[in-house]
């Protein structure tokens, strides 16, 4: 019951959903309805003209059908940020939003999701969308290194890899590095989106390369005090980013306007923020289930 009062409450508070919250709440209503008695993944509407599959349990699809972007600053960012031939890198993809908006911004697409039965997902959302041609997909995870790890397989959004102490079923996936994958791009990467539970260091540390390049202008990076299971702090991470010159910022889609952090579990870090803003300003406006941004 109180994981029903919570998403309701999310559906309800919404920036997408406050001109019509009861419009959210049916949409709710009507996926627990279609998803008892549809078998089998449902497609729906998503941005522009693009859709996603959604299944039972998988709120990395369901929380955008109630809400039109489930993380909304930052996936309005992808859309506004990012042009046409850009190349953009996912990395901790799930079941492809980012990697789909991505793709509908015009941009070339390296995707990488180490969970087998999650990269399935990821794959016919991008095969839906007839985007194999701008999207790149790597089952595989990312570090600091080519090897394998452990990662837990069966926590939907939160898997990650496996620590001491973990009870959760986990499988040995490989890892590889982003310097060693990069050079396949068309384009060196403008935008990075980094989501990985905790994860973090290791991948930036196997990233050295392109994190270097000022050609990369921005980074979406989940910090929620997930590393410290690793031993990470999101203090170390933050001062990582800020560094080598990067700005911590959040994001008003409504104003396109960025603003300074405070405080959320994802963090937008801005390399030249006149060059962000100009981006973010001159965007085209893009359609969803419940308006435009």
């Amino acid at each position: 019951m109180k994981n029903l009062i919570n998403i309701l409450l999310f559906i309800w508070n919404h920036p997408l959903n406050r001109g019509n919250r009861l419009g959210g709440v049916g949409r709710f209503l009507r996926w627990q309805i279609a998803s008892r008695l549809i078998k089998g993944p449902i497609a729906f509407e998503f941005v522009d003209s693009s859709m996603l599959f959604a299944s039972r349990g998988l709120t990395g699809a369901t929380g955008n059908f109630y809400c039109g972007l489930h993380e909304f600053e930052e996936m309005a960012f992808i859309v506004h940020f990012l042009r046409a031939n850009d190349t953009f890198i996912d990395v901790g993809a799930n079941i492809g939003s980012y990697t789909i908006l991505a793709a509908v911004a015009g941009a070339n697409v390296m995707s990488f999701e180490p969970i087998p039965s999650t990269f399935v997902h990821l794959k016919n959302n991008v095969l839906l969308n007839h985007f194999s041609s701008s999207v790149k997909l790597f089952q595989s995870g990312v570090s600091n290194k080519t090897s394998t790890l452990r990662f837990t397989c069966e926590l939907d959004t939160v898997n990650h890899v496996l620590v001491e102490g973990d009870e959760a079923s986990s499988i040995e996936v490989p890892v590889i590095r982003l310097d060693d994958v990069v050079k396949e791009a068309s384009t060196p990467p403008i935008l990075m989106k980094i989501d990985v539970e905790g994860h973090e260091l290791s991948v930036l540390q196997g990233a050295a390369n392109i994190l270097a390049d000022q050609r990369l202008q921005a980074v979406i990076m989940e910090i929620n005090g997930s590393g410290l299971k690793y031993g990470i702090s999101d203090a170390k991470l933050l001062e990582l980013m800020r560094g080598i010159g990067f700005e911590c910022c959040s994001y008003e889609p409504f104003t396109r306007k960025l603003v300074q952090f405070i405080g959320g579990s994802n963090v937008i870090f801005i390399r030249n923020r006149s060059i962000a803003e100009e981006r973010l300003q001159g965007s085209k406006y893009y359609h969803l289930i419940n308006g435009r941004i």
